[in-house]
C-alpha cells in the first residue's frame, strides 16, 4: 500500500511518500478500513518535529483521523459490516500506525457510521476536533443553556465547531477572528458577537459585551499570552478549560482572585495512557453527532484538500495559512 511515514532516520520533519506493507485484522474487535481520506491536523505536524517526545517508533505512519471503507474484520466485531462507510480518530500511538496510508486497522470502539451526506474528506476532517470541542465544553466546562462562552481563534478546527456545539446547547458566543472573511465565516455558524484581535482590546471589547461581568466559560485553543486574555475576560467563579500548557509568564493572580476553575484538556490521553474506557467514550461521541452532521445542525468546513502524496504541502500549508476550518489528504 501507499503511504506518507516519517522515515527512520528522522533528519527532518519531512515525510517520505512510499510503499509499505499493508496490515491485516490482528484483532477480533478491529476491522480494516480501506481510507479513503486523512484529515491533517496541528498535533501531526508537532509529531513530526519532535517525534522524540511522543511515544512512537520508526518509521512512523502519522494522522489520527480517518474515513474509509470497511474490508475485513475480527471475528468479535458485531456492529459493522464489511462495505459500512465509517469514521473515526485512532491515536498512532505505541507501536500503531495512522491514516495517512491506503490502510489502517482501527479497534471498533472507535468507529462510527460516515454521516451519510458527506463525502469522505469532509467526514474525516471531523473526529478529533469533535472530540476536543465535546469534551472541554461538556465534559470539562459543563455548558449550560444561557451562559456566555469566550471562543477566541472561532475559525479554526477545533474553535468552529466548538461555536456550533455551543450553540446547541443554547449559549451565546463571542469569538475572534482575524479578517473580514473568516468573521463572515463564523457568523454564519452561529457565532453571536465577533472581535478582531488584531486591532481591538480582547478583554476590554469582551466586558463591554458581557456589562462589565466577563463571561461564564473560555475556550482557549491557542495557549500563550490568549489563556491570558481568557483569564481576564471570564467572570469572577467563572470556568475556563485550555488545550495547551499554561506558560510560566502567566499571571495566576487574576485567576486566583476571581475564583477561576482552570481544566486541561487533551483528547489524546486515553490513547497514551491506555485507558480503554476513555476511548470508547471517544467513540460514543462520534456516534452521537453523526446524526447532528446528518440534519446539518452541525457541519465541517474544509478549507482545502491535497492528495497523499502532497502530505508535505498539506502541512505547510496548515503552518501558513492558518485556513478557516480543516484540511484533508485524499486518499486513492
Amino acid at each position: 500500500m501507499k503511504a506518507a511515514i516519517l522515515p527512520q532516520s528522522a533528519e527532518s520533519a519531512l515525510l517520505d511518500y512510499t510503499d509499505l506493507d499493508a496490515p491485516s485484522v490482528y484483532s477480533d474487535s478491529q476491522v480494516l478500513v480501506r481510507l479513503k481520506a486523512a484529515g491533517v491536523n496541528p498535533v501531526d505536524i508537532k509529531l513530526c518535529s519532535n517525534p522524540s517526545y511522543f511515544p512512537i517508533q520508526l518509521p512512523f505512519v502519522p494522522g489520527f483521523d480517518g474515513s474509509g471503507i470497511i474490508e475485513a474484520r475480527g471475528t468479535g466485531v458485531e456492529d459493522f459490516e464489511l462495505g459500512d462507510e465509517v469514521y473515526f480518530c485512532k491515536c498512532a500511538f505505541h507501536g500503531e500506525s495512522g491514516t495517512y496510508a491506503e490502510y489502517v486497522n482501527v479497534d471498533q470502539s472507535l468507529l462510527a457510521g460516515k454521516p451519510r451526506n458527506l463525502e469522505f474528506a469532509d467526514a474525516s476532517a471531523i473526529p478529533l476536533v469533535l472530540i476536543t470541542a465535546w469534551e472541554s465544553l461538556f465534559d470539562r466546562i459543563s455548558l449550560q443553556s444561557g451562559q456566555t462562552v469566550f471562543i477566541p481563534a472561532g475559525a479554526g478546527g477545533v474553535g468552529h465547531i466548538a461555536i456550533q456545539l455551543s450553540k446547541m446547547a443554547g449559549a451565546t458566543v463571542i469569538t475572534t477572528v482575524s479578517s473580514r472573511e473568516k468573521a463572515d465565516f463564523v457568523r454564519s455558524i452561529g457565532a453571536d458577537q465577533v472581535i478582531f484581535y488584531r486591532q481591538d482590546d480582547v478583554p476590554a471589547t469582551v466586558m463591554q459585551l458581557t456589562g462589565g461581568a466577563g463571561v461564564d466559560a473560555s475556550l482557549d485553543t491557542v495557549g500563550g499570552e490568549v489563556f491570558d486574555q481568557c483569564i481576564e475576560c471570564t467572570r469572577y467563579y467563572g470556568d475556563i478549560v485550555t488545550l495547551l500548557q499554561p506558560g510560566q509568564k502567566t499571571d495566576w493572580s487574576s485567576a486566583r482572585l476571581r475564583n477561576h476553575r482552570i481544566s486541561l484538556e487533551l483528547m489524546l490521553t486515553p490513547a497514551l495512557s491506555g485507558l480503554d474506557k476513555h476511548l470508547q467514550r471517544q467513540g460514543d461521541i462520534l456516534r452521537k453527532c453523526r446524526e447532528h452532521f446528518e440534519t446539518g445542525r452541525l457541519r465541517i468546513h474544509l478549507a482545502k484538500t491535497f492528495p497523499l502524496a502532497a502530505a508535505n504541502e498539506a502541512h505547510s500549508f496548515l503552518q501558513q495559512q492558518a485556513p478557516a476550518g480543516k484540511i484533508a489528504l485524499l486518499i486513492d
